[in-house]
């Protein structure tokens, strides 16, 4: 089973750090968010990867090139300039990831463990989930758990999911939001979900990365 890790997004919100930086560079504990995510899939057994790339995809190539040096197989997702939105992004990826894979957001910060979603058995069609308890920059939430009904309370979806390949069948190549689709396909019962209640951060703004690399010192202290 293969991996990706998106990468291409623009990092509006958390400039100046990101004016010449993709925000999956930034670092956390003295490392780029991009490069735990790494770690956390190779201690899972999972060593292929692929990552997106748009603004400033350059600086993750150059310092991750093939992966070899990280214990990894690392292949890239050029898109076009602005990039392709999430569900693009996967789209247009789909040829490097094979029949069922895992989705990471790359500026988010967690202790998740992804083996958990290499052991799910999804039938063609169907992907999985994991949603985390709403922070306070998205206290409506996003989704409900799919065993409940649709009037339950939401949660925030985490940015780590996995798919079966079909998952996306149908829906053209270009610039496509994931949102939209995984409201409709949880409607239709093709989505399973969990509830996360471990370390999970966005890195949304320069203020959180701040907060967060000084909890992570503290902790360490």
């Amino acid at each position: 089973m293969k991996a990706m890790i998106l990468a291409a997004g623009r990092g509006q919100r958390m400039m100046p750090l990101t004016q010449n930086m993709p925000k999956p560079m930034l670092k956390v504990a003295g490392k780029p968010l991009i490069e735990h995510h790494i770690n956390s899939l190779k201690a899972a057994g999972i060593k292929g990867i692929v990552i997106n790339l748009a603004w400033q995809g350059d600086k993750i190539k150059d310092y991750f090139k093939d992966g070899s040096q990280f214990g990894v197989s690392i292949e890239y997702s050029q898109e076009i300039k602005g990039g392709l939105e999430t569900a693009g992004g996967i789209i247009q990826a789909l040829p490097l990831l094979g029949d069922s894979f895992i989705v990471i957001n790359g500026d988010v910060f967690t202790d998740y463990d992804v083996s958990s979603l290499a052991q799910l058995h999804l039938q063609p069609g169907e992907a999985h989930i994991v949603l985390i308890e709403n922070p306070p920059h998205n206290s409506e939430g996003d989704f409900t758990l799919s065993h409940l009904s649709p009037e339950s309370p939401k949660y925030t979806f985490s940015g780590i999911s996995r798919y079966q390949a079909d998952f996306f069948k149908g829906i053209e190549l270009g610039s496509c939001p994931l949102g939209p689709i995984l409201r409709k396909k949880l409607s239709e019962r093709l989505i399973s979900t969990e509830l996360y209640i471990g370390q999970w951060d966005d890195i949304g703004t320069p203020e959180r990365l701040v907060a967060l690399n000084e909890r992570l010192a503290l902790a360490n202290t």
